[in-house]
């Protein structure tokens, strides 16, 4: 069975990509260069109308200057640290015309919880892909483990939420990419169609407790974000490069962090490597092992069943918070979350050469430019489980030859990252004092009616498939037959 919030197949309408969402008056400062900010350029020209005179690019290259003021920005060529971003974020930020300003971090290696703290203080909106530390930590092999964990960052982004709670500020959205981002919109969305085909009666929930309890009245047991990238690439896997159709640093950085998951409470087993935080939400756990080299079962509708890398995200602490319910001061209900992350072809080969070397012997970086790429789609969606009709997984398929039809110099992954930052900051010009927000705060059927533009097909799918189906018995394993949904049934273990 197939749902939608858009037709199965959806036609381009390219009527609709002339659409202006917001004005904007005020400075924007666009920190990076890289190929997503490369990508949420012609976006925001798009749909946002902005003075081009205020547009600054913030970036480390001075090759990048050129492609920058060709198209009518500013261009300031600096490498933000943790001594110089302030000066130049408010010498930038502060309008003459009295305009508050915009800031995007569109880079990695610049901390989210200062510049949250800074763009407060100079009443400005803003907005990330991901909540990012200033460099090293989560590479530090001398840290305690936890300390590297998005637990860890998200509880230090928690803290400053509740210290300014009572403030009046610009909206600032964090963690708002395609995942984290879109996914927490997707899960939300998935929801109220397993609800509905379930045949409960409900509201559409406008506050986290009614969403968690409607999670919980429709059994959902867990979340799998459960992605495909199909997208191919002819060029042969050459030594010393590492392939990737987005940030190689971003993906090294969370592949080499220690897995994490929000456990649910229908949960009976957690692996010997398993930790818990002492401290916090207590949403989340992680283990002692690289995200990049643990594998997971999932399922999405091109591949059907895969195997998946369960790679640290910041969604898989956040959801499982979003969605716990409470008696008092007892946990009575909450999902299992985590990522199921299948990389694309030349990925998955870069990652084995850089930990088969156990060093970055990967020198060379390339994120495959949409010319590099022959065919394929990416498949990001959530799979919603244990519920009575078992799994239902909702979410974009994106190809390559779409992607190509609706935007240049972006591939699917890409753009689905992109166009969640344009739609979180149309909402945040839309609700210019929501505070300081997660996607799961926001509303998700605004987003989404933002989003969707690039998301390809958006499709739902029920599937009967569950971890132990055509499980191979070719290996001894203790597994959970009375309940085919516990996570020692997701998690590989041979």
């Amino acid at each position: 069975m197939v749902n939608s919030i858009m037709s199965e197949q959806r036609t381009i309408e390219l009527s609709k990509y002339a659409t202006i969402f917001v004005k904007f008056d005020g400075p924007i400062a666009l920190l990076g260069y890289g190929s997503i900010a490369r990508g949420l350029l012609p976006l925001l020209e798009r749909h946002i109308e902005f003075d081009r005179s205020k547009f600054y690019v913030i970036d480390q290259a001075e090759a990048t200057r050129e492609a920058v003021e060709k198209r009518g920005l500013r261009f300031i060529h600096a490498r933000l640290n943790p001594e110089n971003y302030r000066a130049i974020l408010a010498d930038v930020l502060r309008d003459p015309d009295g305009h508050p300003g915009f800031c995007i971090n569109a880079c990695v290696d610049v901390s989210s919880i200062d510049l949250l703290r800074l763009t407060g203080e100079l009443d400005a909106y803003y907005i990330d892909a991901s909540l990012e530390p200033w460099p090293g930590v989560l590479e530090d092999e001398e840290l305690d483990p936890a300390a590297r964990t998005n637990y860890a960052i998200r509880e230090e982004f928690l803290a400053l939420r509740e210290e300014t709670r009572h403030e009046r500020r610009r909206t600032a959205v964090t963690s708002c990419g395609a995942n984290p981002g879109l996914v927490s919109w997707l899960v939300k969305e998935a929801l109220l169609h397993v609800a509905r085909d379930i045949g409960l009666e409900f509201e559409v929930p406008s506050e986290r407790e009614a969403w968690a309890r409607l999670m919980q009245r429709a059994g959902v047991k867990g979340v799998h974000v459960s992605e495909f990238d199909g997208q191919r690439s002819p060029l042969p896997k050459r030594k010393h490069v590492f392939y990737n159709t987005w940030s190689v640093e971003g993906l090294i950085a969370e592949g080499w962090q220690p897995a994490e998951l929000g456990v649910g409470t229908h949960e009976r087993w957690l692996p010997e490597t398993a930790r818990e935080h002492t401290y916090g939400t207590r949403a989340g756990i992680y283990l002692l092992q690289p995200g990049a080299t643990t594998r997971v079962f999932s399922w999405c509708p091109g591949p059907g069943a895969k195997q998946g890398l369960l790679i640290a995200h910041y969604e898989s602490v956040s959801l499982p918070d979003y969605f716990s319910v409470f008696d008092g001061e007892t946990l009575v209900y909450r999902p299992t979350v985590h990522y199921a992350y299948r990389p694309s072809n030349a990925a998955l080969l870069s990652l084995q050469d850089y930990y088969g070397a156990n060093d970055a012997a990967q020198r060379e970086h390339i994120v495959l430019e949409p010319e590099d790429i022959a065919e394929g789609s990416n498949e990001l969606g959530v799979l919603l489980y244990g519920h009575e009709k078992n799994a239902y997984w909702f979410g974009s398929r994106l190809s390559i030859d779409d992607t190509r039809r609706l935007i240049t110099d972006q591939n699917a992954t890409g753009l689905q990252v992109t166009s969640a930052l344009l739609a979180g900051m149309v909402w945040a010009l839309e609700n210019p004092e929501a505070g300081i927000v997660e996607p799961e705060d926001m509303d998700h059927q605004r987003c989404l009616e933002i989003q969707q533009l690039y998301l390809g097909s958006v499709e739902g799918h029920y599937t009967d498939w569950n971890p132990l189906k055509g499980r191979q018995p070719f290996f001894p394993e203790e597994l959970d037959e009375d309940d085919p949904w516990q996570f020692k049934n997701v998690l590989i273990r041979i």
